[in-house]
């Protein structure tokens, strides 16, 4: 039923392979036909770096710390941009059978629910108010959500992109595109013949390795088998853009064309060459001409680095999760702090303030 499900802006076969080969301690099933997966959830997780550091720096922080990671069902899938609701039950019979779930669970949490149509369509968009609505009456507890960054292909070239964009910020990109310039590109669709070399497959985990093990929010870590089966798929609509320096592999971007539009998903880097090859600001451009060769609708970059992707010209769009907490009274006592949990959208309030 993967293929008939509100807020699914990717390619069905993506969530089969989820499903499948969940990330690691992640057990994934279905919830009402609709994709989900459990773990100990961390509440720190979206804090701002500086705040969390303040709170483990706290007495006790290895104790406490304990009661913060509660057992914690999620609806949706770590691969999927939104979280997942089905289209064959109305939002009230949706929220009963969540609710009959809850029960086995400390949380529920309903995550990423888009908050405009802006990528999921007018029609979607209506369930979702209603399913907002329905669910507050029911007891969940709406927390503000991450920014999703995409570009509407709204232009006939990158230059007049570019040209939208202030001077010095302009000049800022293109003088990283030109130090860039000794980077070859080579775009590969999913079930080449190459993603059957075990070799080939390792180093790619090993440079999505780099880029999850440097990054400050850990956590879904994907599994050597989930890439293994996404790449070996000649079905799922993926392309691979290989990134190389003088015939070596210094990063790769696996996106996904579904719908009219380019979904990046995952990268993978070899540090320092990447960086000092300004890869992030190549691989950029390099997806906003994918997009614009083949009349794609949106550019969609996804939900980490907020700032550096306003730097590049993306728009955003934001999200809410429902939370269903069991126990009334942690209900109760965790809603005046739900704040601290919405670092994106005090970042947005902050950058256009």
């Amino acid at each position: 039923m993967t293929d008939s499900l509100h807020n699914l802006i990717e390619p069905p076969a993506l969530i089969g392979h989820f499903l499948t080969h969940p990330p690691e301690g992640f057990p994934a099933f279905k919830v009402s036909g609709v994709p989900a997966f459990s773990t100990k959830f961390d509440l720190l997780t979206t804090m701002e770096p500086e705040e969390r550091r303040k709170l483990e720096a706290l007495p006790f922080h290895g104790w406490w710390r304990r009661l913060l990671r509660p057992h914690t069902c999620f609806i949706g899938a770590t691969v999927s941009e939104y979280g997942l609701m089905p289209t064959h039950l109305s939002p009230d019979d949706f929220i009963a059978d969540l609710l009959q779930k809850a029960k086995e669970f400390s949380f529920l949490i309903v995550k990423d629910i888009p908050s405009d149509p802006v990528l999921v369509g007018e029609s979607t968009h209506g369930y979702v108010q209603a399913f907002v609505s329905a669910s507050q009456r029911a007891g969940f507890v709406m927390v503000e959500g991450q920014a999703l960054a995409y570009v509407p292909i709204d232009f006939t070239s990158t230059d007049e992109f570019l040209a939208r964009m202030s001077k010095s910020r302009r000049k800022d990109i293109t003088r990283k595109l030109k130090q860039a310039s000794a980077v070859e590109i080579e775009n590969v669709a999913t079930g080449d013949a190459r993603f059957m070399d075990e070799a080939l497959l390792d180093e790619f985990y090993a440079l999505y390795r780099n880029v999850y093990d440097q990054s400050e929010i850990h956590f879904d870590l994907l599994s050597p088998e989930f890439f293994r089966a996404v790449l070996q798929d000649p079905a799922n609509g993926g392309v691979v853009f290989h990134y190389k320096v003088e015939g070596k592999l210094i990063g790769y971007n696996l996106c996904f064309v579904h719908n009219g539009m380019l979904l990046d998903k995952y990268v993978g880097f070899s540090y320092p060459m990447a960086r000092e090859h300004n890869l992030y600001f190549v691989s950029w451009l390099h997806n906003l001409q994918f997009a614009l060769e083949r009349n794609l609708t949106h550019y969609v970059a996804g939900w980490t680095d907020p700032e550096i992707k306003r730097h590049l010209g993306a728009s955003f769009t934001f999200t809410r999760h429902a939370v269903y907490i069991r126990n009334p009274l942690i209900r109760h006592a965790l809603r005046p702090f739900k704040r601290l949990f919405e670092s994106d959208s005090q970042w947005h309030e902050s950058a256009h303030s």
